[in-house]
């Protein structure tokens, strides 16, 4: 068996893995990247891609039934499903260059392609090789968890891995789970002429401002998109549709198609954890707050390491990664200071508390908001579902904000910036905003958080004074 000294070991190659092993290699290190499956990992596979392509698909067909409004004729789009995934695939095929084995081999990284699993403290086996290094990454990302429905062996289902290989369009799409991906897709596919329900345990989206959901709820409701929420998934059997669902309130549904999307699970198994003395904790791994596992030699990154499953927590883990174990210097893992971004239409876009969780934990906080139907931008769009809020504490220090409109996940980067830099909400108010644009809602947000104080009797007693001097 071939030996292989280097400097850091990479254990998957998914957005956090590439980006580590691009940067380290370009800064002279010697660099092994492991990865079993395709290069890219979810992000460019399964999930950011081509969730967005087809999303895009479904816009363009949606914009077609809401054209009326303008003054143009609306139809009902003639949809080519299959060709909507030809889409998605050429969408992927334009960026994986970027995550090749060649591009990265012409980096100075040594590419294997083939299973990792650790043999020793210091010692990984991939293929007929062993790599030796001084330090190891496990970013091996997450799968999505398969819940144990009884009956689910006895039928055919889809997740979002294996989703984008269908193309023909569902007649009746079930999607089990109202979280991000599942209300995604769900919107997508009725978009695109399919019939859709989302069964949810829970709300849909309930992680997020409660208030901003509601904008979600109605949009869904409004394009035919059939919501079960609170209701459990009891078991499920074939039909003669293709399948039956039965919920634990005493209903069912059938349809043709069965899409799971209740959460992902970080990928372990088969690594040999207890060989290179890592050790868990309720299924994840104990790490610092530097990224390191309980073998001080060996860290993780992206959904490895527990947490927000985004790519661009995965991105900051490879920055954190790059400073910790290159430039030598004390860097921590900011999952807090990284926005969630809903792709549904409304989307919904977050960084840090939401009201909810600022009052129960927080307490003593005040809203600045600002509603889309304000905006002058939205009103020509004919588009203003939606606003901003956010949550300030008492001192003006930024908690938090949502934003749940069009094009929510472009204009949460401002607040990501002002929580990252402890801004004061004073800040939003500084900057001069283009108009017409959505973006002055967070100037607007801004000022209405002052407005009471601005406008008050105190306020005007000291404008009167003021007057002398004119």
């Amino acid at each position: 068996m071939d030996r292989i000294d280097a400097d850091i070991c990479i254990i998957g190659a998914g957005s956090g893995g590439l980006s580590l092993a691009a940067g380290a290699a370009q800064l002279g290190k010697r660099v092994v990247l492991i990865e079993k499956g395709a290069m890219g990992g979810d992000c460019l596979n399964y999930g950011c891609v081509p969730s967005k392509a087809l999303i895009a698909a479904a816009g363009k067909a949606q914009a077609m039934r809401d054209a009326g409004p303008f003054g143009i004729t609306s139809v009902e789009p003639a949809v080519d499903f299959a060709a909507a995934m030809d889409h998605v695939r050429s969408v992927i095929a334009s960026i994986a260059p970027h995550d090749s084995q060649e591009r990265f081999e012409g980096l100075g990284v040594k590419v294997i392609r083939a299973r990792g699993e650790f043999i020793g403290p210091r010692l990984v086996k991939a293929g007929d090789q062993e790599i030796a290094a001084k330090h190891f990454i496990i970013a091996t990302g997450s799968s999505p968890f398969i819940p144990p429905i009884p009956g689910l062996e006895t039928v055919s289902f889809l997740t979002n891995e294996t989703i984008f290989e269908n193309r023909t369009r569902p007649e009746h799409l079930i999607v089990i789970g109202g979280g991000p991906i599942g209300v995604e897709l769900a919107q997508a596919h009725r978009r695109l002429g399919a019939k859709v329900s989302i069964v949810e345990a829970d709300a849909i989206l309930n992680r997020e401002d409660d208030e901003a959901v509601e904008v979600v709820r109605a949009a869904l409701l409004s394009e035919g998109v059939a919501l079960h929420e609170r209701a459990k998934a009891a078991r499920v059997e074939p039909a003669a549709t293709g399948l039956r669902l039965h919920l634990d309130n005493g209903g069912a549904l059938e349809g043709t198609h069965l899409l799971i999307a209740v959460g992902r699970r970080a990928n372990f198994d088969g690594l040999g954890l207890d060989r290179a003395g890592i050790e868990t904790e309720r299924g994840k791994l104990k790490l610092d707050a530097g990224l390191r596992t309980t073998n001080p030699r060996i860290y993780a990154m992206g959904d490895a390491a527990g947490g927000m499953q985004f790519t661009h927590v995965a991105g900051d883990h490879a920055s954190t990664l790059v400073r910790r174990l290159l430039f030598k210097t004390p860097a921590k893992r900011r999952d807090d200071l990284a926005p969630r971004v809903t792709y549904c239409d409304p989307e919904i876009a977050s960084i840090g508390l939401t009201e909810r969780h600022a009052r129960d934990t927080v307490g003593g906080i005040s809203i600045a908001r600002w509603a889309l139907e304000e905006n002058d931008r939205a009103r020509a769009e004919r588009d203003t579902h939606g606003f901003i809020k956010a949550v300030i504490a008492k001192n003006g220090r930024i908690l938090g904000a949502t934003i749940v409109g069009k094009g929510a996940g472009d204009e949460i980067g401002l607040w990501s910036f002002a929580i990252a830099n402890g801004l004061k909400i004073k800040a939003m108010t500084a900057y001069i905003a283009p108009y017409p644009t959505r973006g002055e809602i967070s100037k607007r947000a801004g000022g209405a958080y002052y407005t009471p104080a601005l406008f008050s009797p105190r306020t005007r007693k000291l404008v009167k004074l003021l007057s002398i001097f004119d």
